[in-house]
């Protein structure tokens, strides 16, 4: 069994030096979060991913969910294993303390949730999940909703969902039918919603469905969609559950992969109407629904982060026992670890996980001081930045835990082609995080249109001011890796500045141009972040390469140049493909594809 709590090493260099932890211990909402708290934190939390989660993951991916009498069966121990979640206080972890909350940076939430997304990601999804129902309610919803959800949607007593997509709708949310019908004190739905995850589910007393539906004056399009909570129960009028709500879920999809998590088909008004209520003001429901889903977006890149991870461990401790071939210089057959082709394998996976885990540390990061900063000017600055990374973590981060999880069947040679392995389950696990919360296309769009011409660039040109002055600084280095990396890191940054000043020049030419360079926009933003990130690494490393650390930290910076040679290279690549237009891909008639 690999040990879950074997990264907690680089998860904790990360938070200590690139996510500024120590800077966010200073603002007043986190100051219970001492390294003593955080460190206790990790420990428990890799113990419970090892111990009880983890040993659940197969069982999950072989057994699956079956819906009986309109309710579904989760796999065997799913239930336990959630009753230990909650009584270890996990859900409660990133919120506030006046509703039962921790009071815990998102940073801190982040590290955890990589290690539940790493041991079990099908589990890890439900209290997920609820996170974001948090995090819309407590933005958006009245002071009646917050007193009568909150509490247990915090505690782990109840969990949330979230219900956008329909049969006819998938991503264009403009076509969703779901309707719903005024009453004295609240509305009925009718309608039937689609992958809904953890629809159903015997783990706790209530569930709390967050949907989207349209009220009978609704105009057409997105700007007609009202956002509503329903609950599967309801509650009578001190609080405790009441008769079985009018929704059920039909039926659970048969997938690909993360078996472990019901795919909910759910039936919502069959017999009269299930009862909800509505958040925020009619009509406006897709963008409070948006708080959730960027929650949810930076959470799926995690869970990209998260799943190449886990395939590294397997990957790496079956490099280390296989016997297999010769090699020169060496007498008698050798663990393949030491043949050059799967060491290069086994680079490609360590480098870019930390990369990625670095890219999501600092996007949380980034949006604690944006919730909690001590100025108004503080706050505008990083949640700015926040904006400009979260479609670069989802879609990046989970585009490239696909490579990373296929490296890792490749390792395997044909053991990896066979399930009893478990390397074919992170491998078919991961497919799904490139789709679900929005593909990488519409991650892509977002950053193109909404972040990148927007502003003119202007976020992005900060962003590239930052990283020029860390390849300066490590220009400046006496260290011949790190000097290395400098060169790399402004080849890269250099690709990227022009990739976009091609698109700002030419995106009011070519109404295709932003949709076009899209995507290679993502995963060049995603690969010199990365590079940049690293680099931050290596210095940082190499300042404490005295300590007590030095293999740990000298790892770094060998880690850190092998990205920088072997991925930050990609750049110059993608932003020649960004800068040939869309003349080529939109050239064919729909007769000649």
């Amino acid at each position: 069994m690999s040990d879950y709590r074997a990264p907690l090493r680089d998860i904790r260099f990360n938070l200590e030096a690139l996510a500024e932890l120590p800077e966010i211990r200073k603002l007043p909402r986190f100051q219970e979060a001492t390294p003593d708290v955080v460190d206790a934190v990790l420990e428990e939390a890799g113990k419970l991913a090892a111990e009880v989660l983890a040993p659940l993951n197969p069982v999950g991916d072989r057994t699956g969910n079956r819906v009986v009498d309109r309710a579904v069966l989760p796999p065997e121990g799913f239930k336990s294993a959630y009753r230990a979640f909650v009584d270890g206080g996990w859900p409660a972890l990133p919120f506030a303390p006046e509703r039962g909350g921790q009071g815990l940076p998102e940073t801190v939430s982040t590290a955890v949730n990589e290690i539940w997304q790493s041991a079990n990601m099908a589990f890890a999804l439900c209290p997920m999940l609820t996170e974001g129902t948090v995090v819309a309610l407590e933005q958006h919803a009245s002071d009646a909703i917050k007193d009568r959800f909150l509490e247990k949607l915090i505690s782990g007593e109840w969990t949330g969902t979230m219900n956008l997509t329909e049969p006819q709708a998938g991503s264009d949310l403009a076509a969703v039918k779901t309707r719903a019908e005024p009453r004295a004190d609240h509305y009925l739905l009718f309608g039937q919603k689609i992958f809904i995850t953890w629809g159903d589910h015997n783990f706790t007393d209530n569930i709390i469905h967050m949907v989207l539906a349209r009220l009978p004056d609704a105009p057409p399009g997105v700007k007609g969609i009202s956002l509503f909570v329903v609950p599967k129960f309801l509650l009578n009028p001190d609080g405790t559950r009441g008769k079985h709500n009018d929704v059920y879920p039909v039926s659970v999809e048969h997938k690909l992969g993360i078996h472990g998590s019901p795919t909910c088909v759910m039936s919502y008004g069959d017999r009269g109407g299930a009862v909800g209520y509505l958040i925020g003001q009619p009509h406006n429901g897709l963008a409070l629904m948006f708080t959730m889903m960027n929650h949810a977006r930076l959470a799926v890149g995690i869970q990209g982060l998260s799943i190449s991870e886990r395939a590294y461990q397997k990957a790496r401790a079956y490099a280390r026992e296989r016997v297999q071939g010769q090699i020169a210089g060496r007498d008698g057959r050798v663990t393949i670890i030491h043949h050059a082709d799967v060491r290069r394998m086994l680079m490609l996976m360590k480098s870019g996980i930390e990369a990625m885990r670095a890219l999501c540390y600092v996007a949380s990061a980034a949006a604690d001081f944006a919730q909690h900063g001590p100025d108004q000017a503080t706050r505008a600055r990083h949640q700015e930045r926040f904006a400009l990374l979260t479609p670069v973590v989802k879609g990046w981060c989970t585009e490239l835990a696909q490579e990373l999880t296929y490296l890792g069947v490749q390792i395997h040679g044909g053991m990896g082609f066979i399930e009893e392995t478990g390397a074919a389950q992170h491998c078919r696990d991961a497919r799904i995080l490139t789709i679900y919360e929005g593909t990488t296309g519409i991650q892509a769009n977002d950053l193109i249109g909404r972040k990148l011409l927007r502003d003119n660039g202007r976020a992005m040109a900060e962003l590239i001011r930052e990283m020029r002055e860390v390849a300066a600084a490590a220009g400046m280095s006496a260290d011949a890796d790190i000097k290395v990396i400098s060169s790399q890191l402004g080849t890269g940054i250099a690709a990227l500045e022009q990739a976009v000043a091609w698109l700002l020049d030419h995106a009011d030419r070519n109404a295709a141009v932003p949709g076009s360079v899209a995507v290679n926009m993502v995963m060049l933003v995603g690969t010199v972040c990365g590079g940049w990130l690293l680099a931050r690494a290596a210095l940082i490393a190499r300042s404490r390469l005295d300590s007590a650390d030095a293999e740990f930290l000298s790892a770094k910076i060998t880690t850190a140049r092998f990205y920088a040679e072997h991925f930050l290279s990609r750049a110059s690549s993608l932003s020649r493909t960004i800068c040939a237009g869309a003349d080529s891909m939109m050239a064919l008639t729909e007769a000649q594809f």
